[in-house]
């Protein structure tokens, strides 16, 4: 189950991708080890997102 802070992020991401750049969500689940929010999205399935626990997305290019 997504915390309150990743379920905010998790709404603003999703009103963004549909309302406003008018792209598809295919995927939203949580991992159950990192306990971290996963979205895939666009037409392409190009665009993905990952949200921490805490609410703040994960930055993956390390």
């Amino acid at each position: 189950m997504p915390t309150d802070a990743q379920l905010k992020s998790l709404y603003r991401v999703g009103y963004q991708l549909t309302d406003t750049m008018l792209q598809p969500i295919h995927l939203i689940c949580v991992d159950d080890r990192t306990r971290n929010t996963y979205i895939l999205a666009g037409y392409d399935e190009e665009l993905e997102f990952q949200i921490l626990p805490n609410g703040e997305f994960a930055d993956e290019l390390n």
